[in-house]
């Protein structure tokens, strides 16, 4: 029996130190927040109840005193971004406001299920569509490209009153295309996709361009500075994508900070591209050892 209590001790010691810490915002333990108001959750309308129950789970709903909820479906692309008003919706997200100054913050809960779009990729679409200092949950039951996850907090956003700009908005959901359309068809990867898009950003607000040709210029000097090559059709999305972006007026210098946060995230995805091979392998090694481990007090 001793020998028993030995192991369950050992396990789960060990087993806590490579638990992760939570890094998101609660509300379950400290009440509700009547400051920054209630978490809100948008369900994709597709999802079945068994479905939606698996996403509040995923989501960690349950960790929160209240919520308020909400359901997106295909009228609502329509109406934000002119969208199929037929399609299918199944991306879900989980919104937490916080505090001026404390940035955006793109989690993923469902890697395998989003498959084109990074959060790298959400963040800068989402700070070109003007939603900053938030964390953002995205998570679905089924396998989708992730696009509609953008339409779901423009509905949490218009459900609170909170009116985006709908300019930004469509700017916000073509930025998207065209940063997954390059990395599928172009073989590029999704971080240094976002990387280009982040640091043309930057260079349009250092230089503040005035005209077409000057934003021509940006995209060019900083896909020579990153060594990316693209299509001449390609390149020229980017440049018709940013001259829109020019026209809305949109102040890039005021999400400076957070464009630096974003681009430093990304040196460090583009520098250990075998980081998570290596993390996976780490984990499947610890618990061979450990199994080995607790053979030899059972032996």
């Amino acid at each position: 029996m001793k020998k028993w209590v030995n192991v369950v001790t050992v396990f789960f010691v060990l087993f806590s130190l490579i638990l992760p810490s939570a890094s998101f915002a609660s509300t379950g333990d400290q009440g509700i927040n009547e400051k920054l108001g209630l978490p809100i959750v948008v369900y994709g309308a597709a999802l079945t109840d068994t479905q939606k129950t698996d996403v509040a789970e995923l989501l960690e709903v349950d960790q929160h005193d209240q919520v308020d909820e909400f359901t997106v479906n295909g009228q609502d692309l329509a109406n934000y971004i002119g969208g199929n008003p037929n399609s299918n919706m199944y991306s879900s997200v989980k919104i937490i406001h916080q505090d001026n100054g404390q940035g955006l913050a793109i989690d993923i809960v469902t890697p395998e299920n989003i498959t084109q779009v990074s959060k790298e990729m959400y963040t800068n679409a989402l700070l070109t569509a003007g939603v900053e200092n938030a964390d953002v949950l995205v998570a679905s039951s089924v396998k989708v490209s992730g696009h509609s996850a953008l339409t779901g907090i423009y509905k949490a956003y218009d459900a609170k009153g909170v009116k985006l700009d709908e300019g930004r908005m469509k700017v916000a959901s073509d930025e998207l295309d065209i940063a997954t359309d390059i990395a599928e068809e172009q073989g590029i990867d999704q971080a240094k996709i976002s990387e280009l898009l982040t640091e043309i950003k930057k260079a349009i607000a250092e230089q503040d361009p005035a005209t077409r040709e000057e934003i021509e210029q940006i995209v060019q000097d900083q896909l020579q500075s990153l060594n990316i090559e693209l299509s001449p059709e390609d390149r020229q999305r980017l440049i018709d994508l940013f001259e829109q972006m020019r026209n809305l007026n949109i102040d890039f210098d005021q999400v400076r900070n957070q464009l630096n946060d974003l681009t430093g995230s990304l040196q460090d995805l583009i520098n250990d591209d075998g980081f998570w091979n290596s993390v996976t392998n780490g984990v499947r090694d610890f618990f061979r050892s450990l199994s080995n481990f607790i053979n030899s007090l059972l032996n």
